[in-house]
């Protein structure tokens, strides 16, 4: 009999994951919060379906149970929900969901958590499972770290709270043949490590890229492919990165890679803010005769929500100097007005867009990566 899962969160990271599974062999429900209700995922449906956008558009007719009854029958629960609150507030709503997720569960489930944390963050999970639920980790449930990321839901480890291997989940999980059960600590710091690599490359990237002023440099710089780098890329896994900040306080070299790639993203943006302004002063436009437009097609589907927040404070930003701002996602005959319009573009596939369909020569597009670079100018 096929093992049966269920994933808390229609997340684009947990639909993913359900469909890996499905096709792996395993029955698989997912939970949407919104409706409420859990969705079976067929292999037909993971096949036919690449994204939780294609399923919610299509609507095709899926089996639904309720929640309760969907957890109570889980054998492995896996939990990937969307997050959307901020600061002080985001550990109360991932608190408040994870007891959603595990209030039902029965003994001999396997808990996966699928948030990336900090040092030490299992520990609480754990507390808290074990408070919410009556049952004892080691005992008569278990409990696993899997950090999920878009790039891929396939890491070759997972953390485990008795460091053994797990056939069940190991088949379910991956095709790989190399994927290693590893205790709770261990999977916490190779996944830091991984953040932290990925933020300290980035964060010399765009720190480096400060000083390049003359078209040349940039060229060779661009010729390089960090043109191709966007805003978008940076702030992949930026949830991780504050979750791992929390775990220390005071000074130390790790708390310096931390805040550095924190304060790089920082001056990022404040830098694109300078860049757009530089432009009005360039071409002499007045702020009241100009627009601009920042165009980046976000995924309203991940779990984590640190690129709407940025979004939200670009925007914010740039409004203390231009008053018509306004966010986009492939436009369509958007641009025509009495206004100069300014694009920030933002990912690469917004940037392939505007350069496709774009047939306005006096738009003035800016490539928000490292070189802040100017397409076209009036």
């Amino acid at each position: 009999m096929a093992t049966k899962v269920v994933i808390y969160g229609l997340s684009t990271e947990g639909y993913s994951l359900a469909c890996q599974i499905a096709l792996n062999g395993g029955d698989v429900q997912i939970i949407d919060e919104s409706t409420p209700s859990a969705i079976s995922i067929k292999q037909d449906i993971a096949k036919s379906y690449p994204s939780v956008q294609a399923l919610k558009d299509d609507e095709p007719l899926l089996a639904m149970t309720s929640i309760d009854a969907a957890i109570s029958k889980a054998q492995v629960l896996v939990f990937a929900p969307r997050i959307r609150k901020t600061g002080q507030d985001i550990k109360i709503e991932i608190n408040s969901k994870f007891k959603d997720a595990v209030s039902n569960i029965k003994k001999g489930c396997n808990v996966v958590y699928g948030l990336g944390t900090g040092f030490g963050g299992n520990s609480e999970n754990i507390s808290l499972l074990e408070h919410v639920t009556g049952l004892k980790v080691g005992k008569n449930i278990s409990y696993y770290y899997y950090p999920l990321s878009k790039e891929s839901t396939i890491k070759p480890y997972i953390g485990s709270s008795n460091s053994k291997e797990n056939e069940t989940l190991k088949k379910l999980l991956t095709n790989e043949k190399k994927f290693n059960f590893l205790s709770l600590n261990s999977a916490e710091y190779f996944h830091a490590i991984d953040i932290l690599k990925q933020f300290s490359s980035q964060t010399s990237i765009l720190e480096v890229c400060k000083f390049a002023k003359d078209s040349v440099t940039k060229s060779d710089l661009n010729s390089e492919k960090l043109g191709e780098l966007y805003l978008d890329d940076f702030i992949d896994g930026l949830f991780d990165l504050r979750s791992l900040s929390s775990s220390f306080e005071g000074a130390s070299s790790l708390m310096y890679l931390i805040n550095g790639s924190m304060k790089g993203l920082d001056g990022y943006i404040k830098r694109l803010i300078d860049e757009t302004r530089l432009i009005l002063k360039k071409n002499e436009l007045k702020a009241s005769r100009t627009k601009i437009l920042l165009l980046w097609t976000l995924d309203q589907h991940e779990m984590k929500g640190e690129k709407i927040e940025k979004l939200l404070e670009l925007e914010t930003k740039l409004k203390d100097y231009i008053g018509d701002v306004e966010s986009i996602s492939q436009p369509v005959d958007i641009f025509q007005n009495d206004k100069t319009t300014i694009i920030v573009v933002c990912s690469k596939r917004d940037f392939d867009y505007i350069m496709k369909n774009n047939k306005d020569d006096e738009l003035i597009i800016l490539k928000a990566n490292p070189l802040c670079q100017l397409i076209s100018q009036k």
